[in-house]
């Protein structure tokens, strides 16, 4: 009888598969590949090795509570001399000791993502025993050109999966502002929490084996995805707020990564975190999606519409004064943040594959949950509003038509030309490979004006639009208008530019006046008013209207978006007729000064300094500094200043940074007081060898 082969122990060869399948940073205590590439094994065996001739070697791979093998939640192969086919294999890499056998197992391209359990099955002759090898985690694989991720580009795969640290735009459409983010996708226990999100997401509580088969799907993920980063159906990770409010939890203007995001969400049992807007969402979203192997970046577009009835017009019902009435909810925001992740579209016909747009704010619902996506980018600049999932919503966004109404005291109602909102512009990402902006806009719509433009907004019917457009004559025009660039705490002016084109003289009233917004266009306190009755403007000319705007007066009224509207209505008493321009000023924070005390070399030891100088005329209270660098810190860390910060004064505080690896890291932080909210800075440190 021949001797019973038993395995001693497996070897998951954690550290090469970790370099192989470009997940060494998740391989420090258990094994986590991509799907569709092999990865190796060793088996040691105990007394002999094994024979080919008269042992056989069977695996089991299941996933999920309920593995069959229908639903491609369980495999079983034997081992073989060589890999035959696409599916689930295992081959014979080597064999150099008698007691000892190198293998690798193949998983499908299209296997579902998720944790498996790997066990062996031997039989020598009439014996046979069963052995557990381990656990597992598969991810999406962009590199396996049969998957649905696959991306060709190794820069991109490099930026969109791999890169931890990134960039996500605030500001205006006229003043770009980036803010840094720690998206820590690789960082300890991030994996474990992105799993925890698809376990308890409310298709797998009602149905588990099915929704770990569908699984298989990157369109199903995101979809997945997109409705557990907010929790308005469910244990979902953020709670939305945007009314200034955030006492009994943190502003969203004040984090920093997506890192203390998802930690506080499992540390706190699956309860929401308190609070995120538009792009915390998006950044956490980023985060989850890039941990499980799906190509994505976050992106801002400026001026973006939010349409409830997917009519695709956004009206305002404005006062005599140019102020907006009523309750409404459909809005033009100041820019909004969304996430876009590459993968093919089977579901859809040909033509729509590559980037989708999923947005995972909760803003309308979509089959019944408040998710939205992915949809075809490319479907948006076609104006193809059939498209799955939530084609009209977005291309709202980056195409809706503004209608003002200006309501007089008899009950009549005027509309007026707004020039100055045009919906959808300098839709914006992180560069590839480095901090640069990128302009993607013309990947959501063609240019305006263009006779491609035409055709889209012809197609997705909206001819409002383009009739509008061809009544529009130039008469007289109004723009607001800086010469300067504008920074917290100080009084500065702006101007409003008239041109009167016509051979006529205008007899006007003009009326101006800025307040504090928000990002997502709620008004708030009045900062700065001017009302000018009588403006004669002679014909073809110009004039500048300056209009002063004080620091005492907006200080305390600024949301952590640093956003002041100002608003010019301009009325021709003679022809009864409104011009409206508006314009979102964006008020520059101070700078974050960061220095590395120390040569950054590998392993060494770094001090961080950090300085800001208070640039208002009054002290700086309550102040805090708040650190966060994957590969940098073990966590996040906070400095609490104990005393005030005088006007003109520079405050310094050091941090010990970990000893550091050979790479490219960002130590990125925040600064918050009384007086300043969100301000933001990072350093790039590139680390080298001994």
């Amino acid at each position: 009888m021949d001797e019973e082969l038993i395995l001693e122990r497996c070897d998951m060869e954690l550290e090469a598969n970790g370099l192989d399948h470009h997940t060494a940073d998740l391989c420090r205590d258990r094994l986590v590949v991509r799907r569709g590439q092999p990865f190796r094994l060793t088996l040691h065996f105990e007394g002999r090795g094994y024979e080919p001739k008269v042992d056989t070697l069977s695996f089991t791979a299941e996933n999920g509570p309920d593995p069959r093998g229908d639903a491609g939640t369980r495999a079983r192969f034997r081992l073989k001399k060589v890999a035959d086919g696409p599916g689930w294999t295992a081959s014979v890499v080597d064999q150099e000791e008698d007691s000892c056998l190198t293998l690798q197992i193949s998983t499908p391209p299209n296997a579902p993502v998720g944790p498996y359990r790997l066990n062996l099955e031997i039989s020598s002759g009439n014996q046979g025993s069963g052995f557990p090898l381990g656990h597992f985690i598969l991810l999406f694989n962009a590199w396996c050109p049969e998957d649905a991720v696959h991306m060709p580009s190794e820069e991109e795969r490099q930026e969109y999966i791999l890169t931890q640290q990134g960039f996500i735009y605030q500001g205006s459409s006229r003043f770009i502002n980036s803010i840094p983010w720690n998206f820590g996708q690789f960082e300890d226990g991030i994996l474990d929490i992105c799993l925890a999100l698809l376990d308890i997401n409310p298709k797998c509580l009602q149905n588990a084996g099915q929704d770990c088969s569908s699984r298989t799907s990157p369109i199903y993920i995101a979809r997945v995805v997109s409705n557990m980063v907010n929790c308005n159906d469910d244990q979902g990770v953020l709670l939305g707020r945007w009314d200034n409010d955030y006492k009994d939890g943190i502003s969203p203007t004040s984090w920093l990564g997506s890192v203390d995001i998802l930690q506080r969400w499992k540390n706190s049992g699956y309860s929401p975190v308190k609070y995120g807007q538009c792009w915390v969402f998006a950044a956490v979203a980023c985060t989850v999606l890039r941990c499980l192997g799906v190509p994505t970046r976050v992106v801002t577009n400026y001026n973006s519409a939010h349409d409830q009835n997917s009519n695709l017009i956004i009206e305002y019902y404005r006062n005599e004064f140019g102020e907006v009435q009523g309750n409404n909810n459909e809005m033009i925001w100041n820019y909004h943040c969304w996430v876009e992740s590459w993968m093919t579209r089977p579901d859809l016909e040909p033509g729509y594959d590559g980037w989708q747009a999923l947005d995972p704010t909760p803003q309308e619902k979509s089959e019944g949950t408040y998710c939205c996506g992915p949809v075809s980018v490319r479907a948006i600049k076609e104006g193809d509003l059939k498209t799955k999932y939530d084609a009209p919503f977005v291309f709202a966004e980056v195409n809706a038509e503004v209608v003002d109404w200006i309501l007089q005291e008899d009950g009549t109602m005027h509309k007026s030309i707004n020039r100055s909102t045009v919906v959808g512009q300098n839709i914006s990402t992180k560069s590839l490979g480095s901090d640069e902006r990128e302009d993607i806009t013309l990947n959501y719509k063609y240019p305006e004006g263009s006779p491609e433009e035409k055709r889209v907004l012809t197609r997705a019917n909206l001819m409002n639009k383009l009739e509008e457009k061809d009544k529009e004559e130039m008469g007289v025009d109004m723009r607001i208008r800086v010469n300067q660039r504008m920074n917290m705490g100080s009084d500065f002016d702006v101007f409003a530019h008239i041109a009167n084109n016509t051979s006529k003289t205008h007899s006007c009233r003009l009326r101006l006046r800025a307040r504090a917004v928000s990002y997502n266009g709620v008004m708030g306190p009045e900062c700065a008013t001017k009302d000018l009755l009588n403006l004669t403007l002679k014909p073809f000319s110009e004039e500048d209207v300056p209009f002063r705007i004080l620091y005492k007066n907006y200080g305390d009224w600024l949301t952590g978006s640093n956003l002041i509207k100002v608003r010019g209505l301009l009325v021709d008493s003679n022809t009864n007729s409104y011009l409206l321009a508006e314009r979102d000023l964006y008020l520059e924070n101070p700078e974050i000064k960061i220095r590395v005390l120390g040569e950054p070399k590998q392993n060494r030891k770094l001090v961080a300094e950090v300085s800001l100088r208070n640039p208002l005329t009054v002290s700086l209270l309550d102040c805090t500094f708040t650190l966060e660098g994957a590969g940098l810190l073990n966590s996040q860390k906070m400095i609490l200043l104990s005393e005030p910060v005088k006007p003109g004064e520079e405050i310094k505080v050091r941090m010990d940074l970990l000893p550091l690896q050979v790479g490219r890291r960002k130590l990125v932080v925040n600064f918050e007081c009384d007086k300043l909210k969100a301000v933001k800075g990072y350093r790039n440190i590139i680390i080298g060898p001994r």
